[in-house]
């Protein structure tokens, strides 16, 4: 262990899943990609399946880190209240459609965690649903036109589309009399035949159209007939095409973001964002994947009420920071932005993570360095240092909240 260094530079993890594309993340880390490998998610943070490295310290690993000491890295209140790193920061580059997704309260976490452990699940399983016992509220912050699905539609929305999909006609008199619950359980749980015979019609109407590019994303139809064409597999249509119908289409412009809460069923279309979580890897899947979709699992976590979606934006306050804030107690994401040789003084109330994500900054303590643009570092409780710009920079800073 370090003694008496709380500021180091710091490396995260790299995902390939295969929903990503290849170039965005390559280029802002300076990782070379020569195989076009998806490049889905750069992983900052301390959970035990892609721990970041600190640059000089003993041991390397964050999440080893931590763990040995605790109360000087995290702060006594924190390292009290979540005994752990308790968020986790990342870069993602959607270049096809994520899963439809959930993720579960705490409450819930720590209970089925506990019992899949007790059955002699695997946690490299594959059918696994619960990776650790933790929940995952998080905040996704565009950098690019981002498109995503977040939450039921209101209610009269969704009538009119169930109205107007002569398709989905059949689904309104359940939506009628048995709610979300009833809509939702309909499709999750109707035949794979049954689905084919009801989706199939759909896809021979608007697949042309989308190819022909008559298709705007406004519309469901765009994202319905893209769902198809990557993730059906021979007789096999992806059921997730019905939720695209049923949930709120969001689109976020640079710099606005949106919160998901536990229970909130979304999905990440298309675009490149900065997110924070709860460092968790808990996911409940509802479509749009390949991977293992636990129907009754899912069902028992998602939240059956509309939605209606609330754009995070950036204040106009004075000052270099601004922070997006969320009712979640275990993060809190900011924004630094920095003229050239502007500095901003920074006082840690716990640990910190920086990412650069434009320009180049001094960092100022004890032991000062420099970050350029995709590299990052990380500040321990109780550090306070100085940025400074050496030319235009802005960082996005993951924290936890003062309580």
């Amino acid at each position: 262990m370090q003694q008496g260094k709380n500021v180091f530079k710091l490396k995260g993890k790299i995902q390939q899943y295969a929903w990503g594309g290849t170039v965005f993340l390559s280029k802002l880390l300076s990782v070379a990609n020569p195989e076009n490998k998806p490049f889905a998610e750069y992983w900052l943070g301390a959970h035990d399946n892609a721990s970041s490295e600190l640059d000089g310290a003993t041991p390397s690993k964050l999440n080893e880190y931590i763990r040995q000491q605790p109360d000087s890295t995290l702060g006594g209140v924190v390292a009290k209240r979540f005994s752990r790193l308790p968020y986790l920061l990342k870069v993602l580059d959607v270049k096809d459609m994520l899963s439809i997704q959930v993720h579960p309260t705490k409450k819930n976490a720590e209970f089925e965690f506990a019992a899949e452990n007790e059955k002699g699940v695997a946690l490299t399983a594959s059918h696994r649903n619960y990776k650790d016992d933790n929940h995952k509220p998080e905040l996704m912050l565009a950098l690019s036109d981002f498109w995503l699905l977040h939450g039921f539609k209101p209610e009269e929305e969704l009538m009119r589309v169930l109205a107007t999909v002569p398709e989905l006609r059949f689904l309104e008199p359940v939506f009628s009399v048995e709610g979300y619950k009833g809509l939702y359980r309909k499709v999750m749980e109707m035949p794979q035949q049954e689905v084919n015979a009801v989706l199939q019609p759909l896809l021979d109407r608007i697949v042309p159209l989308y190819k022909e590019q008559r298709l705007r994303k406004q519309d469901e139809d765009f994202w319905a007939a893209r769902a198809a064409l990557t993730y059906n597999e021979g007789e096999k249509i992806d059921r997730g095409i019905f939720s695209i119908y049923f949930f709120n289409l969001v689109n976020v412009l640079p710099g606005e973001a949106v919160f998901q809460d536990a229970g909130l069923p979304h999905a990440y279309l298309e675009g490149q964002n900065v997110e924070i979580m709860a460092n968790s890897d808990n996911v409940l899947r509802g479509g749009l994947t390949p991977k293992h979709v636990d129907v009754p699992e899912l069902l028992k976590h998602v939240r059956f009420e509309a939605t209606h979606p609330r754009i995070i934006r950036e204040d106009n306050t004075p000052g270099h920071i601004v922070v997006y804030k969320t009712p979640a107690p275990d993060f809190e994401l900011s924004k630094i932005s920095l003229q050239a040789g502007e500095i901003v003084t920074i006082q840690c109330h716990s640990v910190e993570i920086f990412l650069v994500l434009e320009g180049k900054v001094q960092v100022e303590d004890s032991n000062g360095f420099s970050r350029i643009t995709g590299e990052a570092f990380i500040a321990f409780d109780k550090t306070k240092l100085n940025l400074r710009a050496d030319k235009e920079a802005v960082l996005y800073r993951a924290s936890v909240p003062q309580i």
